[in-house]
């Protein structure tokens, strides 16, 4: 998985724990006591690129921060991520959902900004409705016990993109290496190796990942791996004007977000809260991670996100001891039948 060394992938000494009846809890982890379930498919990880096979002298692990509550909704980054890459345009029809005509992540877009309209009001800046995105115009009428006269409509805007989990399930289920975790710690698809059976697409708890409706393959943001090599930040972190989109060092971008965090609060904006950014959450903290004023879902993020493959070691337990169960009682029926 790994230019530097031939990392053994955390199924294989799996199955072959299972094969020898040894802990396949212990044989995964290196330890019975390692954190989340103990194996190395999910928990904190403090070095994923070591993790794959690269040598200590690898670079640190790069990531994005972005803060939506400087984000301006210019579509910049969009277009920035589209022109490097070479991406097919999404067309221009609205959709009648808000001020977008690329309402989500996909194949041909690596990037995209959320508008989420929500009614206020103005003397708290209390939330009067969820404003959560739906089908058809925003409507006119106000929510029950509501002030028409006395609500005002706020914009919240976010540059989603892949997250480049610290454990992704995305890589794990790849059946042909297409998916490989880089030298940076990102995550990247090889679309000459990829075959377009698609298990990674339902494996992302995100939702990001996306088969090319012409080609087949899969596609998601590299992080611009090609750019990062020459020293350069990635196409979108470039564009943005307002530096809602923050490249660097990941432990770095974390003290960054902690104290952007912190500022905010102190300025009476008590809902916002960083997204992404934990070691101990279901996938072991993001590579890209988010600072955002209101709950997750307002923005159309999983709450609670969880690496999909987390539970193989159990699985495959419970498995390799049904298939011995099943075996063994085969067998008594065989020896019971010649008496």
């Amino acid at each position: 998985m790994s230019p530097d060394g031939a990392a053994e992938h955390p199924l294989f000494g799996l199955a072959r724990a299972a094969q020898s009846g040894g802990d396949v809890r212990t044989s995964v982890s290196g330890t019975a006591d390692s954190p989340a379930g103990g194996n190395r498919l999910s928990g904190p990880l403090d070095d994923p690129s070591a993790e794959a096979g690269y040598s200590e002298r690898h670079p640190e692990r790069m990531g994005f921060f972005t803060d939506t509550s400087v984000c301006i909704g210019c579509k910049a980054c969009e277009v920035a991520c589209k022109e490097w890459n070479l991406l097919e345009e999404d067309g221009l029809d609205l959709t009648g959902m808000s001020y977008d005509n690329t309402t989500d992540l996909g194949a041909t877009t690596w990037r995209h900004v959320a508008f989420v309209e929500q009614r206020i009001d103005p003397s708290t800046r209390a939330r009067v409705d969820i404003g959560m995105p739906g089908m058809g115009a925003p409507s006119t009428t106000p929510e029950e016990g509501a002030d028409s006269d006395a609500t005002e409509v706020r914009w919240l805007m976010s540059s989603d993109v892949c997250k480049h989990c610290t454990h992704a399930a995305c890589l794990d289920v790849c059946p042909t290496g297409a998916l490989i975790r880089s030298e940076y710690g990102t995550v990247v698809v090889q679309d000459d190796v990829c075959n377009g059976c698609g298990y990674c697409v339902p494996a992302c708890p995100y939702g990001v990942i996306d088969i090319h409706p012409d080609n087949g393959g899969a596609f998601k943001c590299t992080l611009c791996q090609d750019r990062l090599g020459s020293g350069l930040a990635p196409a979108c972190a470039t564009a943005c004007p307002t530096e809602s989109i923050q490249y660097g060092p990941l432990d770095q971008l974390r003290q960054r977000a902690e104290q952007r965090l912190e500022q905010l609060h102190e300025q009476g904006m008590t809902e916002a809260r960083l997204y992404g950014q934990d070691p101990t959450d279901g996938v072991g903290g993001d590579g890209a991670f988010f600072l955002l004023l209101d709950e997750p879902e307002v923005y159309g993020l999983p709450p609670d996100p969880v690496v999909t493959t987390r539970d193989l070691p159990a699985m495959a337990a419970h498995a390799a001891i049904a298939a011995a169960t099943a075996a063994l009682t085969v067998a008594a029926c065989f020896l019971g039948g010649r008496r």
